[in-house]
């Protein structure tokens, strides 16, 4: 049976990077690897839409938000934090852990921290250093109005701090245009790789916080990487392989343009929710954004025994929820290296293995709806 991933990391790579991964390693400090990291470099300005540096770190997502709190925030300081799900605490774990205040701006599973909230707490809060945000809450589904939330922390002093490590390639996002000051994500979501890489963008603004800050790390001192990119290099030894293979995934993105990129993703997720409300199912997330569709469980359905089946049965594997959300909700990813019909398998998949389980579903409901909602979206 062959194997379909739609989980919200990783997903699944092309071919052509795979088989980069598949060529013999070669030296991290010649002349060859220095220009594959300058090319990926200026492709990854493109995709965060910066013209500044953005720097590649070998490490998860999550080492990437913290050099953005270690590079940026002194202990001690107050930072205003909005939080929808998981990875909105992922950013209070690392906070806490390097001392810094926190103005927890929360809103329950499902739903949107909204621009109101945040202008309230930046009144509230003027000596606020910083605003940590998340793009893709792939948790819950949801997308945030980053946009809207550069234009109230621009009229600060305070740092905006993004989480894009499931959005950045599958939504819009201008890192300059929007005022995101440090942006970060990895290199297992929309940008077609396996996981290993975290990149992080920081503007003028951040880089004046940075440099008037004393360091508070090491490995992940930005100063260091800023210094070695200079050269086309790195200041420790980096996952060139891994590098090699993202410059093949960023020349796809690169062909298919960032613009029809965002739209090509956000015509499936409208076809998908479309799909999903036609099954008879609810989606979760208040706000949904593109790079995932979360669907609520219905009642008297085994969440996590339904993806198993649809698994085994089918190859599909999706993601359940987490944490406190396991069996209660499915994510399905349809970022990166995944097109209409591939979601559509998915959803075909999804509604039998719901009527063999005895869901009330007309075959074949969610399939019409999507593939109307695609002929509709052109």
């Amino acid at each position: 049976m062959k194997p379909r991933l739609f989980t919200p990391g990783p997903t699944p790579v092309p071919e052509e990077t795979l088989l980069e991964l598949a060529r013999p390693v070669t030296y991290h400090r010649s002349a060859e690897a220095k220009a594959v990291l300058a090319e990926v470099t200026e492709d990854l300005k493109y995709v965060f839409q910066t013209a500044h540096p953005v720097f590649t770190l070998t490490c998860s997502g999550t080492g990437g938000m913290e050099a953005a709190v270690a590079n940026t925030l002194a202990a001690g300081d107050k930072a205003i934090l909005l939080t929808a799900g998981r990875w909105g605490e992922r950013w209070q774990g690392v906070l806490k852990a390097f001392g810094v205040e926190t103005v927890a701006v929360k809103v329950d599973y499902g739903k949107a921290v909204t621009p109101e909230m945040l202008d309230q707490a930046l009144g509230q809060h003027p000596d606020a250093k910083a605003v940590f945000a998340t793009l893709s809450e792939t948790s819950t589904g949801v997308g945030h109005d980053i946009e809207a939330f550069g234009k109230l922390v621009a009229k600060t002093d305070a740092l905006l701090i993004l989480d894009g490590i499931s959005g950045l390639g599958a939504m819009e996002c201008r890192v300059d245009a929007w005022g995101v000051d440090v942006c970060v994500t990895g290199s297992q979501k929309a940008l077609m790789l396996p996981p290993g890489l975290a990149f992080v963008s920081a503007s003028p603004k951040a880089w004046r916080r940075i440099d008037a800050l004393p360091p508070r790390g090491f490995y992940l001192d930005l100063r260091r990487y800023r210094k070695s990119l200079a050269d086309s290099d790195t200041p420790f030894t980096p996952a060139n392989t891994l590098i090699r293979a993202q410059r093949a995934s960023l020349k796809r993105i690169r062909a298919e343009g960032i613009e029809n990129l965002w739209a090509r993703h956000a015509r499936i997720a409208a076809a998908c929710r479309a799909g999903v409300k036609a099954m008879g199912l609810e989606l979760f997330a208040e706000r949904p954004n593109s790079a995932l569709t979360v669907i609520t469980v219905p009642a008297g359905v085994d969440g996590s025994g339904t993806l198993k089946k649809l698994e085994k049965q089918h190859g599909f594997k999706l993601a359940d929820g987490q944490d406190s959300m396991k069996g209660k909700i499915w994510r399905l990813s349809h970022m990166g290296y995944a097109d209409a019909f591939d979601v559509l398998g998915a959803l075909a998949a999804l509604e039998l293995v719901l009527i063999e389980g005895g869901f009330k579903l007309e075959a074949g409901a969610g399939v019409a709806a999507f593939q109307k909602a695609c002929a509709a979206g052109k």
